[in-house]
């Protein structure tokens, strides 16, 4: 299609009847009945304008270069955007994006929103993020938000930023306080990660403490000192540390640092442990010293509410890992592991996360 042909072309057996002018005073012959099933918006302005049955009309479609106003006509022709449209969403996306949603058409709108998404960089970051309040895009506007936020030197840097320190405090505060909430964000993530990693090492050192006192014993002691360090040497150099300290000896009750860590970690696989004491009837009696004394103690005595807690996510620390190392010795099916890697390849699985 030749640009500035008439989209007469595109419909032969109709004459155009209606004349689109855009804002350097360029006019577009189209077909009222294409604009109007395209766009309500576009059905009431012909309606408004018309002034006889028949009778040629006049509308406007201003603020928009008239290249872009010819792709978007050229697009509600075709009803869809096409692989061989791409170029022209490519070329027009945020005055596609600014037009369709003006005239409201949802699917050339998300089009054009997913084209500017794909291809926004940081100078152009500010802009896009006033189009995207304007033109409710949320896509869009978070995809904005997370680019400011990785790279806000980069965004600093553009004029678009610049003119809105002189001109829009109201964006300026909204675009900090979007940073703000970032930066919020990721140490609240941070804080996460850390508090799991935290309750996972104890539950490891929980699983450490009964593979230490079971009753095949534990050969880690026997391992080579060069190779890692398997999870219960610490542990035993540190009851090996208890069983020996001068200071818990004079103070009883008392200690050093890592006496009182040795106590609390007896308590805590007190409060986790589900097993017998060994001078107890049952089928697996535990045999970590201070379990039964601890329970003896957790009976008489209530424990508080962030102990409770504490054990409450060690439990399940131990419980997620065991699963987790269940699910990593099972043999997944082979149906099950093409469908998951179909499913990760389309996206599906980042959607969840």
């Amino acid at each position: 299609m030749t640009q500035w042909a008439d989209l007469d072309a595109l419909r032969p057996a109709v004459a155009a009847d209606v004349q689109v002018v855009t804002s350097d005073g360029k006019s577009i012959a189209a077909h009222s009945f294409v604009l109007g099933t395209a766009s309500p918006v576009l059905e009431r302005m012909i309606e408004r304008a018309r002034r006889g049955w028949n009778a040629e009309c006049t509308i406007r479609v201003l603020g928009v270069s008239s290249d872009a106003v010819f792709a978007f006509l050229q697009l509600l022709y075709a009803s869809r955007v096409t692989p061989e449209d791409e170029e022209v969403v490519t070329a027009h996306g945020p005055q596609l994006l600014a037009l369709s949603h003006a005239y409201r058409i949802g699917w050339l709108k998300r089009a054009a929103e997913a084209s500017v998404t794909a291809r926004l960089t940081p100078e152009h970051a500010v802009d896009m993020l006033k189009l995207a309040r304007l033109c409710d895009a949320p896509r869009l506007y978070l995809r904005c938000a997370r680019l400011a936020a990785k790279d806000f030197a980069a965004v600093e840097r553009s004029e678009g930023w610049r003119f809105t320190r002189r001109h829009d405090a109201a964006l300026e505060l909204e675009i900090l306080q979007l940073l703000e909430d970032a930066d919020q964000r990721r140490e609240r993530w941070a804080r996460e990660r850390a508090s799991r990693e935290a309750y996972r090492q104890l539950g490891e050192a929980m699983d450490s403490l009964e593979h230490i006192f079971s009753d095949d014993g534990c050969s880690c002691a026997d391992a080579d000192a060069d190779t890692d360090a398997p999870p219960c040497r610490g542990l035993r150099l540190l009851m090996r540390h208890y069983a020996t300290c001068g200071a818990r000896k004079a103070a009883p009750g008392g200690g050093c640092t890592r006496c009182k860590r040795m106590v609390q970690l007896f308590r805590l696989h007190a409060s986790v442990c589900d097993r017998a004491a060994p001078h107890d009837d049952g089928d697996r009696p535990c045999r970590v010293p201070l379990c039964s004394h601890f329970k003896g103690k957790m009976r008489a005595e209530k424990a508080d509410k962030t102990w409770r807690l504490l054990v409450k996510k060690v439990t399940r620390a131990r419980a997620m890992s065991r699963l987790a190392a269940g699910r990593e010795r099972e043999v997944v099916p082979e149906v099950v592991a093409a469908s998951w890697a179909r499913y990760s390849s389309s996206g599906g699985a980042a959607r969840l996360r």
